[in-house]
């Protein structure tokens, strides 16, 4: 088994990065607009609570109503599972790495497989 070459590594760990980010901008969004239109703080101070939040620092505002409290509550449960998603998003590829090594002989190591013309980079 050929291990690919690091063009393809950097490739999929770019491909996983921008993924993760995209997640985490979606969950920054709900946030926001939760923070906005159910707790009632204004934009700046709902960014700030989102953010908070889903990086697990905790909430800044004092939330008034039951239904912003609920909204919190899960929001938080929510970025729990956000945060250890776009770790694993992240890593994925060099744990894909990491397993071709251990199965791979050391002809194969010293020399990376070469893509086949008018294939893809990430294939």
């Amino acid at each position: 088994m050929k291990l690919h070459s690091r063009g393809v590594l950097y490739w999929r760990i770019f491909t996983a990065i921008a993924i993760a980010s995209s997640v985490v901008a979606v969950s920054m969004a709900i946030g926001i607009l939760g923070y906005h239109y159910i707790a009632g703080f204004e934009w700046i101070d709902a960014l700030l609570n989102a953010a908070m939040i889903l990086t697990g620092m905790g909430p800044v505002g004092t939330l008034t109503n039951d239904w912003a409290k609920l909204f919190a509550s899960g929001y938080a449960l929510f970025s729990g599972l956000i945060l250890v998603a776009a770790n694993g998003i992240i890593l994925a590829p060099v744990f894909h790495l990491v397993l071709h090594r251990f199965h791979a002989d050391e002809d194969d190591i010293r020399r990376p497989a070469r893509r086949p013309a008018g294939s893809k980079s990430g294939e």
